[in-house]
């Protein structure tokens, strides 16, 4: 089995020793996305919905580079700094998979990088 790294010039480039997505099989492996706006140089914080929208669209242009979609996806990680801000970051997440969601879990925890509110990691397969 082959293991190809993805790199989309349109997500945030690694901060470590760690690729944005890795290929093994028909399997793409995808890291966790915080809501960096590659094309501004800009963190996304106004509020958790545009955060939660910005790692979305991380998210959206590795499946895109690796020939996916979010229909491609099926287990999601979703890492939160308040759980009181679940149901806003759900409304976000939601809009992105209308049909057919992914399994996935959703985590307090008590510090993400760059101290981002909202961190989300994906497994997609080749259909």
């Amino acid at each position: 089995m082959s293991k190809i790294i993805v790199n989309s010039p349109d997500a945030p480039a690694p901060i470590g020793p760690y690729s944005q997505a890795v290929k093994a099989g028909n399997t793409l492996y995808i890291s966790g996305q915080i809501p960096f706006d590659q094309a501004t140089g800009e963190m996304i914080n106004e509020n958790i919905t545009e955060e939660t929208h910005q790692v979305m669209k991380n998210l959206e242009a590795i499946l895109s580079e690796a020939g996916m979609t979010f229909n491609n996806i099926v287990k999601c990680s979703i890492f939160i700094k308040d759980m009181n801000q679940f149901s806003t970051i759900n409304e976000a997440y939601g809009v992105y998979f209308k049909e057919n969601p992914p399994a996935r879990e959703c985590v307090e925890v008590a510090r993400l990088p760059k101290d981002v509110n909202v961190e989300i990691s994906c497994i997609a397969v080749d259909l």
